[in-house]
């Protein structure tokens, strides 16, 4: 008697889901930068609300699929574009800071001013400055960390730097280099402005 094989049907595969929806906010904040479109002009050309589009960039709003039809037309990418997540954006190959977007400090006279020159993300390791001094100014700070230096480059006028007990004037074109792991300052002893450049390396 001939046996009968048994007949076995398989499950369909499964796929996994994604482990979170796609991130539609970072695409489109990306795209709508790529275009240099401001919320409000993004929002004219969709027909989709300034204060949604704000929350979809910042992940506060999921949007419908009507929603994300009308961003992509307007950007004039496919739907599928802004399903996925945008790349890392590149960095500039020069990035540009323009003078208004430097910032600035000022002693408590109001006499000196220091520009940041240098990015924040190298502040406490090494800093650079633009160090304009009026007359009698002083900058006057305290002592740093063991082991850091300032160098002072003076480009017009003259300056006088104290550090602890040691006291040393500068003209146009010298430059000082000490120790600042006590009592320091920079004083225009003179009776034009004063500019320099100010380097502060802390120790690594």
């Amino acid at each position: 008697m001939a046996s009968r094989s048994a007949k076995t049907t398989s499950a369909p595969a499964r796929h996994p889901l994604p482990a979170e929806p796609p991130r539609v906010g970072d695409t489109l904040a990306a795209l709508r930068q790529a275009r240099a479109l401001s919320l409000d002009e993004l929002s004219r050309l969709a027909g989709v609300s300034k204060s949604m589009l704000s929350q979809i960039e910042r992940a506060q709003a999921n949007p419908t699929v009507a929603v994300v039809w009308r961003l992509a037309n307007a950007l004039g990418v496919p739907l599928a574009d802004l399903l996925h997540q945008a790349p890392a954006p590149q960095a500039p190959a020069i990035a540009l800071i323009p003078a208004h977007a430097t910032p600035a400090l000022r002693s408590p006279d109001g006499l000196c001013e220091l520009r940041i020159l240098g990015p924040i993300e190298l502040a406490g390791q090494f800093e650079w400055y633009a160090l304009t001094v009026q007359p009698g100014g002083a900058l006057e700070s305290q002592a740093h960390e063991a082991g850091t230096r300032e160098h002072l480059t003076v480009h017009s006028g003259a300056l006088q730097v104290q550090a602890g007990d040691v006291q040393q004037k500068l003209q146009s074109g010298e430059t000082a280099r000490y120790a600042v792991d006590c009592q320091h300052s920079i004083r225009n002893p003179g009776k034009s402005v004063a500019n320099a450049w100010l380097v502060v390396v802390h120790p690594a």
